[in-house]
């Protein structure tokens, strides 16, 4: 109960986070869009784009944790909380998307660069660098709790570049009129943003696939349960992600124990403390099943279904 209390409590700390710094992107969002309109500037239109994207993926963010509160039915015996890995995929799909955009801007500019009041411009990317690093200041805690946070910290974290990027851009362009300068640091945005993404979407992939944790060594989590007394072998041993450090285990455990009770406590504490794997499924099989009958034995066996989350 007490990993469950936490838990609740940090989505909930999640959720401010993602609502403060959604409120905060969006409000620049419309003050770039007017700035880049008023001192026509592509970079502040270009960054405001990319800020728009933010904001999608900020609100996408905030949804997917309302939605994984909804109750658990028969149709989802899990609820909604992979809605969350969900969104994260779609947040670096897009990220990949703006990436592309903003290579494509800066290759039209390199051909027909316009006239920019870098003046204007400036101002407002000093405000957005301010804004941004504000979002991330909010968002880092939680970047390590959820992947979802970790896409939209990524998402603010561009944006951040861009706005110094756009800073750059103006200071070179007031003093030297190099236009130039505006596209090269677009690309290099561009180029900076599209490991990170490419980071997150495998990551969302993983989990969607049920992979095994990348913090769990199944090798070693085998070693573990055939170590115990009483344990002869384990077979079908499978752990995966439910949602961002939520992972379920589920394994058929041959033994010779004569208290087959304590036998599936130590196992559960074992997966609980060393690999922090707290929804299990053990199904125990007596050594005269298992080697009668293989994976058909499960019925002769003793159940152990222990969690932290209904």
């Amino acid at each position: 109960m007490g990993h469950d209390h936490s838990h609740t409590h940090q989505v909930a700390g999640n959720e401010k986070r993602l609502l403060a710094a959604l409120g905060l992107t969006a409000l620049f969002m419309v003050v770039e869009i007017a700035g880049g309109i008023v001192f026509n500037s592509l970079a502040l239109l270009s960054d405001a784009a990319h800020m728009f994207t933010d904001v999608t993926a900020l609100a996408i963010s905030l949804a997917a944790i309302r939605v994984g509160r909804r109750a658990v039915d028969d149709l989802r015996t899990y609820g909604y909380q992979r809605f969350e890995i969900l969104a994260a995929a779609f947040n670096a799909l897009l990220l990949f998307a703006v990436a592309a955009y903003i290579l494509y801007e800066a290759v039209h500019r390199f051909v027909a660069p316009e006239p920019i009041e870098s003046g204007g411009m400036l101002a407002i990317a000093v405000v957005g660098l301010v804004v941004n690093l504000a979002a991330m200041k909010l968002l880092a805690r939680g970047r390590e709790e959820s992947l979802n946070v970790q896409g939209a910290y990524l998402e603010v974290w561009s944006d951040m570049l861009g706005s110094a990027g756009v800073i750059a851009a103006a200071v070179v362009i007031r003093f030297t009129g190099w236009l130039w300068a505006d596209p090269a640091v677009a690309v290099a945005i561009g180029l900076w943003v599209l490991p990170r993404t490419w980071t997150l979407l495998k990551a969302s992939t993983h989990i969607l696939l049920e992979g095994t944790p990348a913090d769990v060594d199944l090798a070693e989590l085998r070693s573990c349960i055939e170590a115990k007394p009483g344990v002869v072998s384990v077979h079908d041993l499978h752990v995966w992600t439910l949602t961002s450090s939520r992972y379920v285990l589920t394994a058929h455990v041959i033994h010779n124990d004569k208290a087959p009770n304590g036998l599936l406590k130590t196992l559960s504490e074992e997966c609980r403390e060393k690999f922090r794997i707290f929804h299990t499924t053990i199904q125990l099989e007596d050594e005269e099943c298992g080697d009668m009958h293989g994976e058909a034995a499960g019925h002769h066996g003793h159940d152990h279904h222990g969690h932290d989350h209904h």
